[in-house]
């Protein structure tokens, strides 16, 4: 037997009921359009009215008589007014539709999650921050966190961004080991990978913690503004130096924060020493401040790696030599070493006589030794004098007869560095992943902040002489002869470099500058220098 259809009815009353449903929902929606303003102004009476009971209940009944006369005169003043009823009924739904409108509920403090993180941390600390002697911990095992933790930050993500803490007055907060264990436990619980500063007030007995932001690597090799004697080795946090200079960072133009470097007769720092990894950026770091310093000076270059990495130099007004090989190093560094003797013996004869001195002599010469230690090694194998022994004389003596050294050494090598070449070199610049132990023994002291593993090329910390140490990246002055250079750091380099245009061709005439003094290869007789 074939089955018997169902009755209409029963088969369309799903739909007409899902229609009816459907129906019923936008006919709320547009009521609740409609009558929004008046839901609004509804709300807000009913808002005035528990404040005004409110206020009632909590006043003093001496004074609810002459609050209720002020009242109930305003209202006669109000209705004896032409046109107050009205008046007065259109202020009162402004304000209960001012009152009554939605607002974003503010959020005053970590949600529960956060809170989660908050106190796991404050149970890591309890170790540390504890004695068992103490009849009032702060810390505690299963203790609050909120009597020790105050403005904690997050991010997006929840994970930590700010916090200052407190911590007992017992804590040895004097001792670099101490503050480091806890520095450390802070950057593991907090989220590895980020670069945070820790900053104690040991008169206060707190601990600051911040996560900085990345620095920029956008500002391209360019001109800068700067005087004669200062160099730009790169750019830092805006809170840790007083002053600014205009660069351009990709498409826009704003002010960048420096780290300056002043060399000349004055500096209390003439020479610096920068350190780092294979691609950390210590070359870039070299033609920056050549580029840079051929602004007012002259340059001689010597690369112990051979790579080939200041070709686009080689000729140009102002670039003395550029030697690569263990020869050429000897013969250019010895003619440095004289050509600083004879600088100054003219500074002091002219001191002397009371003359000013000659331009030749107040002409800046830079020295910028990259790699030595490959030199240093060669030149043991075949039995000649270590390059590095030549630069004594302008290391110790560079200040007075405006010469400046600049050397660049990688990790491995540190320890074939000449002892006059440690000693000198007070302006310190460590680049790439170094540990927190080798920027602590190059710098002299741990920098506050915590090194990641993983940084881009030309970022790291620089220290000049006993000041503070600054968080660094240099300038992107990648070689512009390099196929893996791109075409905007190709032009920016190239139109740095003396006598030669954004193309790639030349400019003007190389060769060397004509500055009146002695050039590489001049044979100038060795005398005993006379400091002026």
């Amino acid at each position: 037997m074939a089955p018997r259809p169902l009755p209409r009815i029963l088969s369309s009353g799903s739909a007409q009921i899902a229609r009816t449903r459907e129906i019923a929902r936008s006919a709320a929606d547009s009521a609740t359009d409609v009558l929004h303003p008046l839901i609004t102004v509804s709300r807000g009476l009913r808002r005035l009215a528990v404040s005004a009971h409110r206020k009632w209940g909590e006043m003093p009944k001496d004074r609810r008589g002459p609050t209720l006369l002020l009242v109930a005169s305003g209202v006669m003043a109000v209705a004896l007014v032409p046109f107050g009823p009205v008046l007065g009924l259109i202020s009162l739904m402004a304000v209960a539709a001012w009152k009554g409108r939605e607002r974003t509920p503010v959020r005053t403090g970590p949600d529960e999650a956060e809170a989660g993180r908050l106190q796991c941390l404050y149970e890591a600390l309890v170790p540390y921050f504890s004695v068992p002697d103490d009849p009032s911990p702060l810390y505690r095992h299963g203790g609050d966190w909120t009597s020790a933790f105050h403005d904690p930050a997050f991010d997006g993500n929840g994970r930590l961004t700010g916090l200052r803490m407190a911590y007992p007055a017992y804590f040895t907060d004097g001792e670099a080991e101490s503050r480091a264990r806890i520095e450390q436990l802070l950057h593991a619980k907090s989220g590895r990978g980020r670069e945070y500063r820790f900053r104690w007030d040991e008169e206060g007995n707190q601990l600051l913690m911040s996560v900085l932001p990345a620095l920029s690597t956008g500002i391209a090799a360019q001109r800068f503004v700067t005087a004669p004697g200062e160099t730009v080795l790169g750019f830092t946090d805006a809170e840790a130096v007083q002053r600014t200079v205009p660069v351009t960072d990709g498409e826009e133009t704003r002010d960048a924060p420096p780290v300056i470097w002043r060399t000349g007769p004055r500096s209390t720092e003439p020479h610096l020493l920068a350190v780092g990894l294979p691609g950390g950026g210590t070359t870039t770091l070299l033609r920056s401040i050549a580029l840079q310093a051929l602004q007012h000076g002259d340059v001689l270059i010597v690369e112990g790696g051979g790579t080939g990495e200041y070709g686009a130099l080689t000729g140009r007004p102002g670039v003395l030599a550029v030697e690569c090989g263990l020869a050429g190093a000897l013969s250019s560094l010895e003619w440095a070493a004289h050509e600083t003797e004879r600088r100054l013996i003219g500074a002091n004869r002219a001191r002397q006589a009371g003359h000013p001195l000659p331009e030749d002599v107040k002409r800046p010469l830079w020295i910028l030794v990259d790699r030595p230690g490959v030199l240093g090694h060669l030149a043991a194998a075949d039995g000649h004098t270590d390059p590095q022994t030549l630069l004594q004389v302008p290391l110790r003596h560079g200040r007075a007869a405006s010469v400046t050294v600049v050397v660049a050494e990688q990790f491995d090598s540190l320890d074939t560095l000449d002892e006059a070449v440690r000693a000198r070199t007070r302006a310190r610049v460590v680049l790439g992943p170094a540990g927190f132990d080798q920027v602590a023994a190059v710098l002299g002291t741990a920098p506050h902040t915590t090194p990641t593993p993983d940084v881009p090329p030309g970022r790291g910390y620089a220290r000049l002489g006993t000041g503070p140490v600054f968080r660094l990246q240099v300038p992107a002055t990648p070689d512009p002869y390099d196929d893996a250079t791109s075409e905007g750091e190709r032009r920016a380099v190239l139109e740095l470099l003396p006598g030669c245009s954004a193309d790639g061709g030349e400019g003007g005439e190389g060769g060397v500058s004509g500055t009146g003094g002695a050039r590489v290869g001049d044979q100038v007789p060795a005398q005993d220098p006379v400091a002026g």
